[in-house]
């Protein structure tokens, strides 16, 4: 399975920014689909989940702020970013779960104060 991210780059605060990423190969059944994200010095972290039924799950520092979505038919997720703040600068990793989980290559979000 190879997941290709998309839509990371600069921003002011307050800003928004919209993630996508797009798995493919090797792909039957997707259990999840999400964003995780590493700041720097920090451990990764969840950003939001979706199923494969449309169940959400957001970190609480991004509730009400960021919107995921998925595209089953083109294995597709994305992750609408409003209001950025800079505490949302980090490297966003998409994963998927098939089995076991694939990860993205990582896209750069930098959220300038």
């Amino acid at each position: 399975v190879q997941l290709v991210e998309s839509g990371g780059g600069l921003v002011q605060a307050g800003g928004s920014l919209r993630l996508s990423c797009a798995a493919s190969g090797g792909i039957f059944s997707i259990n999840a689909m999400g964003w995780y994200r590493q700041a720097p010095g920090k451990q990764r972290e969840l950003a939001a989940t979706i199923t494969s039924v449309g169940v959400t799950n957001y970190a609480d520092s991004v509730k009400g702020r960021f919107t995921i979505s998925r595209d089953s038919a083109k294995n597709t997720v994305y992750l609408q970013m409003n209001s950025l703040k800079p505490e949302d600068t980090a490297v966003y990793y998409c994963a998927v779960d098939q089995a076991r989980r694939y990860w993205g290559g990582g896209t750069q979000v930098t959220v300038s104060s």
